[in-house]
């Protein structure tokens, strides 16, 4: 692997920096108005989305707060702080894959059909496009910097694009072929994908402290 120059090293902590402001204030932002038009429109799985989307920002604090610490603290172990970010972002997952079970269920025992509505269609657009420029972004810094974090966050970030597909395949499907369950057969998917990357991400977390305590400095702790 190429050593990165001091220089380089923070570009990327820089660029991971900004990502995360952005991956925090545009899934916050997206969540707001998601919810809203589901409430307006009736749309449960547009509901849903906007609930999925605040998680996401869960994970863009997670990272937020790696990033500033090693930025403040350079001669810090990155492992604590990437542990910490690695079980949030766990958690972020698990708690999605809940919020999309709960949405599944409620759909599958009220047969509730999705309503094809402008406001999700276009939603779920630009969703689709800004989470793939997003998850490209992280993948590259996260690659750079060996910031196991930041890939985990940017499965998660790929979690949202399948789940924007979900919205707008639900619409346009139920649009011509009045199949309504489509959104909870998507989603029951979406579960096994969350569930799988969040145990991931803990195992990851784990993997960072047995290698501390392999180190010297667990070595003197009795």
């Amino acid at each position: 692997m190429t050593t990165l120059t001091q220089i380089s090293t923070n570009k990327y902590w820089q660029y991971a920096l900004w990502l995360a402001l952005f991956t925090i204030f545009y899934n916050f932002a997206e969540g707001l108005i998601s919810m809203y038009f589901g409430i307006q429109d009736e749309t449960l799985t547009l509901f849903g989305f906007g609930i999925d989307s605040f998680i996401e920002v869960i994970s863009g604090i997670g990272i937020l707060a790696m990033v500033l610490r090693i930025r403040q603290n350079p001669e810090a172990p990155r492992s604590k702080f990437e542990q910490t970010a690695l079980r949030v972002t766990g958690t972020s997952f698990y708690l999605l894959a809940v919020g999309l079970g709960i949405t599944a269920l409620y759909n599958l025992l009220t047969a509730h059909k999705p309503a094809t509505t402008l406001p999700g269609f276009i939603i779920s657009l630009v969703s689709i496009a800004i989470m793939w420029m997003l998850v490209v972004s992280k993948r590259k810094v996260g690659r750079a910097l060996a910031s196991s974090p930041i890939l985990a966050d940017a499965n998660c970030t790929m979690v949202c694009i399948y789940m924007s597909v979900v919205l707008l395949a639900a619409s346009l499907i139920y649009q011509f072929t009045g199949f309504g369950f489509v959104d909870s057969l998507g989603a029951l998917g979406l579960i096994y994908f969350s569930i799988k990357e969040g145990k991931e991400a803990f195992e990851k977390a784990t993997s960072m402290n047995d290698d501390c305590c392999a180190s010297d400095e667990c070595k003197d702790v009795t």
